[in-house]
């Protein structure tokens, strides 16, 4: 299986180099990297493209597109070198050559499957799981699946995580790529739902294991992380639940109304700024990258 491997670098080129070496050590064959700087700082870009290895392709967009749009880069140009799977990977994310092997190997033996990803777990505390797959993000406050899963089973799950997942070629150019107007979070979960319209599987292996540095990105967590994980969830609504579009706006109404007041009672003041813009945004429906509104606690 050719397969092309993409990695995004937003103002982190040391996890992003670190990364990018663990993949060279797959010693997979057939494997292609793609880097893709998305709009960092100056310094943060050039030490990226002076220290990567010759044979990883760097591309570079002079603007922060977000996970969708930066991956999507990438992903254009993985599927006109005919590679016919791609993996998306967090540049926070320890994948090893056995995992990657592993849901090489899956996806060849299930042609049914789509998209495939692995366990979730936390690289402070690897007997931790953050995710076995994910349920629908529409009906569901808390969408990650939590029990494990034994080596050698699938999960079949509404949407895999976008930390590190697998992705055929065919499903993209069936389906078309990430919508971009995520921005951060949600993108797969859209994606997984168009492919499941389309007769694909979304599926997490238990023969896999991947783990994930969540403190790398703690402090983004706390607004816009907070922000998109409201706002993206009306976007999901407005595109797949029309008909029951009023009902799941008014539950993450009320979600977000306790999420403020939570946020408040912990004097985490630009937490609850950002919960309540993502509603208010996710109401009037204003979408795509919106970081500085957020950081700035900017409503207009």
């Amino acid at each position: 299986m050719k397969l092309g491997v993409v990695i995004l670098n937003w103002n982190q080129a040391d996890d992003t180099l670190a990364c990018v070496r663990r993949v060279c050590h797959w010693q997979m064959d057939d494997v292609h990297l793609w880097v893709v700087d998305n709009g960092s700082q100056e310094a943060d870009a050039c030490r990226l493209a002076d220290a990567l290895p010759a044979a990883v392709t760097l591309l570079r967009s002079e603007a922060n597109l977000g996970f969708a749009g930066g991956n999507n880069i990438a992903l254009r140009q993985a599927l006109q070198a005919n590679c016919q799977a791609m993996m998306l990977i967090n540049n926070d994310a320890y994948v090893d050559a056995d995992a990657a092997q592993q849901l090489c190997l899956t996806l060849e033996q299930h042609p049914q499957i789509g998209i495939l990803g692995p366990v979730l777990v936390d690289a402070e505390q690897p007997d931790r799981i953050l995710s076995a797959g994910g349920r629908d993000i529409a009906q569901h406050l808390v969408s990650h699946h939590l029990v494990p899963i034994r080596p050698g089973e699938l999960r079949v799950v509404d949407y895999v995580p976008g930390t590190c997942v697998v992705i055929r070629a065919a499903l993209l150019r069936e389906v078309g790529l990430l919508d971009e107007a995520y921005f951060f979070g949600g993108e797969l979960a859209d994606l997984c739902l168009r492919a499941k319209h389309s007769g694909w599987l979304s599926a997490v292996t238990g023969s896999a294991t991947v783990a994930h540095a969540l403190s790398r990105s703690a402090a983004a967590r706390q607004q816009l992380h907070a922000y998109y994980v409201v706002r993206n969830r009306f976007r999901y609504i407005r595109k797949f639940y029309p008909r029951a579009k009023l009902g799941l706006f008014a539950l993450w109404t009320l979600f977000s109304l306790y999420e403020v007041g939570a946020a408040l009672s912990h004097r985490q003041r630009a937490r609850a700024r950002a919960i309540a813009l993502g509603c208010l945004d996710g109401w009037r429906g204003r979408f795509g990258g919106q970081n500085a509104r957020v950081t700035r606690g900017q409503f207009a």
